[in-house]
């Protein structure tokens, strides 16, 4: 039988991602970074996705206010040494994982999806299918019994 989709993670990477995740975080805020593409920015670790074999691990940051986040990117990748270290003397795992760092959208399509929801003509047809099933519900053109 083939397998269809991704394998989803087990107990052990979302607990390890989630670890990774709250360090990170602890971390981020805390220290001061050198790096001038990191100086006076505001970060938030959304999500860290760690590989089955925990070597590896994405984690996902936002920069709080928006803008652009590629010279953030940039900047976090050249304190990724910094960072590692600084986990491995916070937590115990075999091995610290190899960071990669991303930019999560996740706001940014569910604010898309938002602005969607919100124009005149899909107000128009979500009421007209509201309609529609309001009446398929109290009855109210059922047909005439008899004929």
């Amino acid at each position: 039988m083939a397998r269809t989709g991704a394998r989803l993670p087990s107990q052990r990477q979302l607990r390890v991602g989630e670890t990774l995740r709250h360090t990170l975080a602890e971390i981020i805020e805390r220290e001061t970074f050198r790096d001038p593409d990191l100086l006076g920015i505001t970060l938030t670790v959304t999500q860290v996705d760690s590989s089955p074999d925990l070597k590896h691990a994405t984690v996902y940051v936002m920069r709080l206010g928006g803008g652009d986040m590629t010279t953030v990117l940039s900047g976090l990748g050249r304190v990724k040494s910094f960072l590692r270290r600084e986990l491995g003397k916070r937590i115990r795992l075999r091995h610290v994982p190899e960071l990669h760092f991303a930019s999560d959208t996740t706001f940014d399509e569910a604010q898309h999806i938002d602005t969607l929801l919100h124009r005149p003509e899909v107000a128009r047809d979500l009421k007209s299918a509201n309609n529609i099933s309001s009446e398929d519900e109290t009855g109210s053109e059922d047909p005439v019994d008899g004929a």
